[in-house]
């Protein structure tokens, strides 16, 4: 008990109170000159009550600094419980002397606790508590502060912060640079600071970095005056590294494989690694990883190929790296790559042996791990549902801390992470690949050459990302040297879309071929997306798997006329860029998409002028740079100015003018130049509706093949004519109407009349007279058919132009006789 504060009663040897303290006044509320005399028991008179102890107070055991506990009762009448220790004094002259220290038993208890707690805190605490003087120089630390400094307590006494810690940084950025300025900040004003975060490496342990927490408060005495500053500091390396190690898979999470792409998914797995973790790292995958096949299985055999995918350095020349990325690596056998990949279980090296039968074989890498001083090595497997796709190698040489085990943990859940990514991106780069094919199989390899237009294109799939699409564009022959013109687009991506456009393309080519006018080729069209989507909704019919629609533009150009026929189903209108005036959007009635039903499809005709150029379009070649259609209509008449350039300089032009290296959406256009037969390539004639006019129509070709130096055709024109004159004037009705024209490679004979009656081939028996008139145009004719007009149909059929100084093989001769024809002619 502390003599100092505590009440002071000195009795005689007769148990009279001799001596009387103000704290005792204050304690028991009687005064000196009250009490002084008295005997003891008087004066403290014990309450009755069940004490702890109780004790004669001059018998009883003067035992040194043992605390007895009895009930007393105050001069104003309470009780209080008060604690008693009790000494006895040398004899004096007069007698034995006791003296009593009392206290209250409440604030004794806190008291002692007070102590406890005090010393508690200087030897048992592991907060580090250290204080700093006025001068903020180190005063005093208690034990857990003590065994962060190497050595005597007493050499550290009186240094500043910073020169404990060296170096060390302040990782809140509100708070200025240094400890001692922060200190200072808190010696000046009062104000606490908590939760500070310092990271440094203290001088017992200078190899590995750590983390503390700390808190500053003034000390000050009674009066307010400050005496110096307490500082409480916790290590919270472990906590810290924790929560970076968590912070850093949150951040792999929504960083790695941000995308569909394979090389870019390994590269984000090497910007996540470098510098956090490694100072340098190589991803390798196997080559049946990158091809699209089943990647290996451990266990199975044979690790395969290695190839070198993405490497990352804390310098930017890569000083570590043997193989350039997209290179073949080669790893020893007894490497720790080669039985990473056996084993599919991370290999870690903390302190690389230089002596290592593996780094002795490999003389290349060994030479530039001695050179850079590579002391810590580390192969961690990339493996995803149960098989391995690759190895991931890192290093560190100029980090000196080796790696841990926590980070070989940390680079497996990174790396299986990166992993699923990775095998995510090569699963859908296979069926990327496999629907490109497919949708690539489906387009024209090669547009025909045709004398009616000359024609350049371009077909740019999507990002791997958005997936293949259903852009498709044609050019088709047509009857009579015209050509078919069409672009469509089916709604959607991916290997459903991309077949759907194959089975709408194939539709265009079979209702092309039967010569119908652009609107009414529509029309069928939707016909057959109504049909598909009801298909694809009853295979589908919960899902929009089963939505199918297209849009689609469809034009006809006739070089003898110089116009073309338009007509569009919900698709942007053709551009024609003119040579002297601006390019212009065609007025061409817009028609439903494919699919909508039920409304009817209007087309327009369009004169095209001569070395003028047509541009049928996608909607993805006005969007793909982000802006609105207006925007996109603005580039493209940029990108058409000046149409007497060559097709494939405008498609240049188009393509990096209006895409993005990387478009959202697929893209598909087609650019024309028709090509207008001159007036003398072109012969019409009017024939009367009788039988002479079989005859005038075979003398009329005659004399226009002999006009044209055509004698070689002369035979098989003429039969043709004949025949399909002798059907029109039989079979049909009036007027008769023939034409000729002659383009690059074939001679057209038409003929046209006021029927509708469509005409059928058939082969005539023995004793028929007639019948043969078509079997023979079949027969002379490389193509015939016939086509419906407004006010009739034409009948017609080419000859190919023989190449100069070949004639007419005479076997097709041979061919008219044996069938019985001949007795026709």
């Amino acid at each position: 008990m502390r003599s100092t504060s505590a009440a002071t009663v000195m009795l005689d040897h007769r148990g009279l109170i001799a001596g009387w303290s103000p704290a005792a006044e204050r304690l028991l509320g009687y005064r000196a000159p009250e009490a002084l005399g008295r005997p003891v028991d008087t004066v403290l008179p014990r309450a009755a009550g069940p004490d702890v102890e109780v004790e004669d107070w001059l018998t009883g055991d003067c035992t040194p600094h043992r605390v007895h506990f009895a009930t007393l009762r105050h001069r104003s009448g309470h009780l209080l419980r008060v604690a008693v220790d009790r000494c006895r004094l040398p004899e004096t002259a007069a007698g034995p002397i006791t003296l009593l220290l009392l206290a209250d038993a409440e604030r004794l208890t806190e008291w002692q606790l007070q102590q406890a707690i005090a010393h508690g805190v200087a030897t048992q605490s592991p907060v580090a508590l250290t204080v700093y003087g006025i001068d903020l120089r180190v005063a005093w630390a208690n034990h857990a502060a003590r065994r962060e400094l190497p050595g005597p307590f007493a050499q550290h006494v009186g240094r500043t912060k910073d020169k404990l810690y060296p170096g060390s940084q302040v990782l809140s950025g509100q708070y200025p640079p240094t400890l001692t300025q922060i200190m200072s900040t808190v010696l000046e004003s009062g104000q606490t600071i908590a939760g500070l975060h310092y990271r440094g490496r203290p001088l017992v342990d200078p190899g590995r970095e750590h983390v503390w927490s700390l808190s500053y408060y003034r000390l000050q005495d009674a009066e307010g005056r400050p005496l110096g500053v307490c500082e409480e500091s916790v290590d919270v390396t472990d906590l810290h590294r924790a929560q970076w190690r968590l912070a850093l898979l949150n951040e792999a999470s929504a960083t790695i494989g941000s995308t569909l792409d394979l090389d870019r998914t390994v590269q984000e797995l090497a910007e996540i690694l470098v510098p956090r973790i490694a100072d340098f790292t190589a991803v390798d995958l196997l080559g049946d990883a990158l091809d699209g096949r089943e990647p290996y299985v451990p266990g199975s055999g044979g690790v395969g190929d290695l190839c070198r995918v993405a490497h990352r350095s804390v310098r930017e020349d890569s000083p570590e790296a043997v193989v350039s990325p997209g290179g073949r690596v080669d790893y020893p056998a007894n490497s720790p790559q080669r039985q990473c990949l056996s084993t599919g279980v991370p290999v870690l090296n903390a302190v690389l042996d230089p002596a290592s039968p593996w780094v002795l074989d490999d003389s290349e890498r060994s030479a530039r791990m001695r050179r850079l001083g590579i002391h810590s090595h580390m192969a961690v497997p990339l493996r995803a549902r149960g098989v391995t796709m690759g190895v991931a190698t890192l290093m560190r040489w100029r980090d000196p801390v080796p790696f841990a085990p926590e980070d070989m943990l940390l680079v497996e859940e990174l790396a299986g992470r990166a992993a699923v990514c990775i095998d995510n991106a090569r699963r859908f780069n296979r069926e990327h690949k496999s629907a490109l094919t497919l949708q690539r199989s489906l387009l024209p390899q090669k547009l025909p050459t045709h004398a009616a237009v000359e024609a350049a294109y371009r077909y740019l799939p999507a990002d791997s990302e958005a997936g293949v699409g259903g852009d498709w564009f044609d050019v088709l022959p047509l009857a009579c040297g015209r050509a078919g013109l069409v672009v469509g687009d089916v709604i959607g991506h991916g290997i459903r879309a991309a077949a759907t456009m194959g089975r709408l393309r194939t539709a265009v080519h079979t209702l092309a071929d039967l010569d119908l006018p652009p609107e009414e080729l529509l029309a069928h069209l939707d016909d057959l997306v109504n049909r598909l989507a009801v298909e694809a909704e009853e295979a589908h019919p919960t899902g929009v798997l089963g939505v199918v629609g297209a849009t689609c533009l469809y034009g006809v150009y006739d070089p003898v006329i110089g116009r073309a026929t338009f007509a569009r189903a919900g698709h942007p209108p053709p551009a024609l860029a003119h040579l002297n005036k601006a390019v212009e959007y065609l007025d061409v009635p817009a028609g439903p998409p494919l699919g909508v039903g039920g409304l009817p499809f209007e087309s327009a005709e369009v004169d095209i002028p001569p070395d003028s150029v047509l541009a049928l379009y996608t909607d993805g070649l006005l969007t793909a740079s982000g802006g609105d259609t207006d925007t996109g209509l603005e580039r493209l008449s940029f990108a058409l100015a000046h149409p007497d350039r060559p097709l494939e300089e405008i498609c240049n032009t188009m393509e990096h003018t209006l895409l993005p290296d990387r478009p959202r959406d697929d893209v598909a256009f087609l650019v024309a130049r028709p090509r207008p037969l001159p007036a003398e390539n072109v012969a019409t004639w009017d024939l009367a509706f009788q039988t002479a006019s079989v005859r005038t129509a075979r003398t009329l070709t005659a004399e226009r093949l002999d006009r044209w130096q055509l004698d070689e055709l002369a035979f098989s024109a003429e039969l043709i004519v004949s025949e399909l004159v002798t059907n029109a004037i039989r079979h049909a009705q009036g007027p008769v109407q023939l034409r000729l024209i002659r383009t690059e490679n074939r001679l057209i004979c038409a003929v046209a009349d006021g029927s509708s009656t469509s005409p059928h081939m058939r082969r005539a028996t023995v004793g028929e007279e007639g019948g043969r008139g078509l079997f023979l145009v079949a027969q002379f004719g490389e193509r015939w058919g016939a086509r419906y007009i407004h006010d009739g149909k034409i009948i017609w059929a080419e000859l190919p132009l023989a190449p100069p100084g070949q004639q007419f093989p005479r076997s097709a001769w041979t061919t008219v006789q044996s069938s019985g024809a001949a007795r026709d002619l």
